[in-house]
């Protein structure tokens, strides 16, 4: 064992993320959700369902990604301070799973967080994503693991993260959003990073290993697209909401495959597309819940700023 020092430099891009990752420390208890009881109570049934849905699948994936995929992924690491950095992405990984149970507990009795963590336990959509992204952390070459994880924040996550946004376009449920808007900055520093180091390794294949990489990659994203769209049928058909979340998986989608340094598969799914409240919500100024560090979600210390369109494609 040797002392890690951080004075050579490997690959400057480690350093750089390591500053933007630790700059966006944020903890979930900063964040008061109970001040949107007032929203919650106006809100149907029905809509309550879906959002404590939309949150309690966040929690089972982002469990997924903190106690398997950041520790396959940083067991691949091509640099010593690539393997820091991951660090710093499983401790966020952890503080975004405790934070849907922040949200749930915040706005629903007991009984009833029982009944989202049975569902997300046994909805077989969401059994199907974390069976398949965990098959490959668990059997998968550090290529594959890259793409699981890349898809799994970059386009499986934005189908739950869609409903927050637009609530907070409508000026509703701004702390649970406030959240939401953190975690997706941190899962924008998350897919760029790992898309990059994805990048190094597939350019040392030669060419017929990059067509058979990508043949494997494109069956992949079909067949997490055709479950993806299942799970958005069955559970934005009661808002009439369908068509603009699948669209907004397609953008994601986009963003995932180019963060890999490949083109995008949709045309017709670019940002002009995505819903206006989404987009609005994207948008929307930051909450300064932390009057001492400012921590919001423009959350570097000391310098609270509107999250904007290029925030989220960080």
């Amino acid at each position: 064992m040797k002392t890690l020092n951080w004075n050579i430099e490997e690959d400057v891009f480690d350093e750089y993320v390591w500053d933007k990752a630790t700059a966006q420390f944020w903890l979930d208890t900063r964040v008061p959700v109970s001040n949107d009881l007032s929203d919650w109570r106006t809100l149907s049934e029905t809509e309550k369902n879906i959002i404590n849905q939309v949150v309690g699948g966040l929690a089972l994936l982002d469990t997924l990604q903190s106690e398997e995929g950041v520790n396959k992924i940083r067991a691949d690491a091509r640099t010593r301070k690539e393997a820091a950095v991951i660090n710093n992405f499983l401790m966020m990984e952890s503080i975004h799973a405790k934070s849907y149970g922040t949200i749930l507990t915040s706005l629903n009795e007991n009984a009833v967080i029982d009944q989202v963590y049975h569902w997300m336990n046994n909805d077989p959509q969401m059994q199907y994503k974390v069976r398949r992204i965990n098959e490959i952390y668990q059997t998968g070459d550090p290529l594959q693991k890259k793409v699981a994880s890349v898809f799994l924040e970059g386009i499986l996550y934005y189908d739950n993260f869609f409903l927050p946004l637009w609530y907070r376009g409508q000026n509703k449920l701004a702390n649970l959003s406030e959240i939401i808007k953190l975690i997706i900055r941190d899962e924008s520093v998350h897919g760029t990073y790992l898309g990059y180091k994805f990048q190094l390794g597939f350019a040392e294949l030669n060419a017929e290993e990059q067509v058979a990489f990508k043949i494997w990659m494109d069956d992949l994203l079909d067949d997490l697209l055709e479950n993806e769209f299942i799970f958005t049928e069955k559970l934005y058909a009661p808002l009439d909401l369908v068509d603009d979340v699948k669209q907004f998986i397609r953008y994601n989608a986009n963003k995932s495959l180019q963060n890999m340094g490949f083109d995008a598969r949709f045309e017709q799914a670019t940002i002009e597309e995505i819903h206006p409240l989404v987009k609005n919500g994207i948008s929307t100024e930051t909450a300064n819940h932390d009057f001492f560090s400012q921590v919001g979600a423009g959350y570097l210390l000391g310098n609270v700023e509107a999250m904007t369109a290029d925030d989220y494609d960080f």
